[in-house]
């Protein structure tokens, strides 16, 4: 497991807020796979970010798919890539929580990362 560089102590896996139960606003600490990562031309503001989702439904057993699959926009301003975060990764994610066009955004969060692709 890495974390993000930041010190102190790991994440808390009892904190973990599932993604589709994220409040609208507020400290969170949450968990989730990388679906997609966006990157931004050289000529625009550096802005590297992802979208994370609940784990994938087939994954967590029969019921899971009742369920709505949460998502959650992860925006790391100022930086054009971030080690690590690439699709497929699952990460733990620690930070303030707000709605961005009725998205729920992080922004510059604390994370850890869970597990790569079995490819890399």
């Amino acid at each position: 497991m890495a974390d993000n560089g930041s010190g102190g102590a790991p994440l808390n896996e009892s904190d973990d807020v599932p993604l589709s139960r994220l409040p609208d606003k507020g400290r969170v600490v949450c968990r989730g796979r990388i679906e997609s990562v966006t990157y931004v031309p050289a000529e625009q503001t550096a802005a590297f970010s992802a979208m994370v989702s609940d784990a994938d439904p087939r994954e967590s057993g029969a019921g899971a798919a009742a369920s709505p699959r949460g998502r959650l926009r992860v925006v790391w301003l100022g930086r054009r890539r971030v080690p690590g975060i690439d699709a497929g990764t699952e990460v733990r994610l620690k930070g303030m929580l707000s709605r961005v066009d009725g998205q729920p955004t992080m922004f510059n969060p604390r994370y850890e990362i869970l597990s790569r692709q079995e490819n890399e």
